[in-house]
């Protein structure tokens, strides 16, 4: 299919990357092919070179080619990465169940001030009590899914948007509401449930389309009111909103709770819940929201408080879905330390743009290659057998995942195209062989 390339592509891989060729024109879709491909097989750096040079194709393109395809090449982020959604949802999501996202953020850390939009900002995983970096940051959307023949919840990172000081992109919120809202658009009729953490909460989510909830951490200061009374036939507006409630340590003191047979973090266990509604005015305006009070270790008043804008919400299962927004993390610390992801040293607007959607892309193709036509059960075996350490191994890893796809990319390579007809190389050998037997025959 790719006569110059000194890569082949597996068939099977074949079938998922042909899903992206409307996205590009047909010089640039071999050449996202081949990157993609050079991008999983390479065990070494994944800087735009690295790609490359995995896909064995150093000698035969030259560089230039691979960084133009992310700085100049005809193609739009935003399109391939509700390409990789639309596709992990048609493989791996339910048909007709509700689409559940996740939402958060991370930084890539790059040096230098030609890197666009590279600045400071808050970086979790930073050593010391400082906890900032300089790098880019993103704004990362997941499809959270369930793999056969893995127990944990899994997210599939799809889309991403760049973060960026002294524009309308500067607010994370702003960025993740409008990946939601286009995602709904592209899953007419679908309920999407999205949950992210306190830091994504805000006027933005007065325009959440329909079909869109949303869940996330209450903050312990939020200002809650009152569903607005009935109206009393009076002249005169009528109420948006009722009485301001009191703080959510008291509403718990005086609450009812009830008990809740939930499964997070891998165990089924038992705790307290109560819940209530009200209006979270300054966030979604008049729209009523559901609080969740969660008690879980604290014999009074809460350890945890959920908020979600679904109506008439299963008080577990908004719980085992924040609890599940867990898997998120996990994606973005494969992203980085298993994939590569962000080790590319792009630094003009469009490259850096680029580069980050197109090794999230690839992650996600790794993923839903390995459920639909990777997978054995005898690969959880094989692991134990090459580390007998891991004695309570009993699933597949992304490490795994990732590690086998890249074997089948390489022998891809050297599988023959005819067995039955020897490569002239191989010739070569047999003679070379056949001449030193003749010498030592002598």
């Amino acid at each position: 299919m790719f006569p110059d390339a000194a890569l082949p592509v597996p068939a099977s891989l074949m079938t998922l990357l042909a899903v992206f060729s409307p996205l590009f024109t047909a010089p640039s879709f071999r050449t996202f092919a081949m990157l993609a491909c050079g991008f999983l097989a390479q065990p070494g750096k994944r800087t735009v070179c690295g790609m490359l040079t995995g896909a064995g194709l150093s000698r035969l393109w030259p560089h230039d080619r691979a960084h133009c395809f992310f700085s100049r090449a005809r193609w739009n982020p935003d399109d391939l990465g509700i390409a990789v959604a639309r596709l992990v949802i048609a493989l791996l999501a339910g048909g007709g169940e509700p689409v559940e996202v996740l939402i958060d953020d991370t930084l890539f850390r790059r040096r230098g001030k030609r890197v666009w939009a590279a600045s400071w900002f808050h970086d979790g995983s930073a050593q010391g009590p400082a906890k900032t970096g300089y790098g880019n940051n993103w704004v990362v959307l997941a499809v959270r899914v369930r793999l056969p023949m893995v127990s944990r919840p899994v997210a599939v990172p799809a889309m991403a948007k760049l973060v960026i000081k002294g524009t309308s992109s500067a607010s994370r919120l702003w960025l993740a509401r409008r990946m939601v809202t286009r995602l709904a658009r592209e899953l007419p009729g679908r309920q999407v449930h999205v949950t992210a953490d306190s830091a994504y909460a805000g006027e933005e989510l007065k325009e959440l389309p329909d079909g869109v909830t949303w869940t996330t951490r209450l903050r312990s200061n939020a200002a809650l009111h009152d569903l607005p009374p009935e109206r009393t036939g009076k002249r005169g507006r009528p109420r948006k909103k009722g009485g301001r409630l009191p703080s959510l340590a008291k509403i718990a003191a005086a609450a009812a709770f009830s008990q809740a047979t939930v499964t997070r973090y891998g165990r089924t266990e038992t705790i307290a819940a109560a819940a209530f509604t009200c209006l979270w005015y300054s966030v979604t305006g008049t729209a009523p929201v559901t609080v969740i009070l969660i008690r879980d270790e604290s014999k009074t008043g809460y350890d945890l408080a959920l908020v979600t804008t679904e109506k008439n919400p299963d008080l577990a299962q908004v719980i085992e879905r924040y609890a599940a927004r867990w898997a998120i993390e996990v994606a973005i610390e494969d992203a980085k330390q298993l994939f590569g992801t962000g080790q590319a040293r792009n630094r003009t607007a469009r490259a850096v743009e680029r580069t980050i959607p197109f090794m999230l892309a690839c992650q996600a193709i790794a993923v839903c290659w390995y459920a639909t036509a990777g997978y054995s059960p005898a690969d959880t075996a094989a692991r134990r057998l090459d580390a007998p350490w891991y004695t309570g191994k009993t699933e597949p890893s992304t490490a795994d995942m990732t590690a086998k796809l890249r074997r089948v990319i390489i022998a891809a390579k050297f599988k023959p195209s005819s067995p039955d007809q020897p490569k002239p190389e191989e010739i070569h050998a047999i003679r070379l062989a056949w001449e030193d037997a003749e010498d030592l025959a002598a």
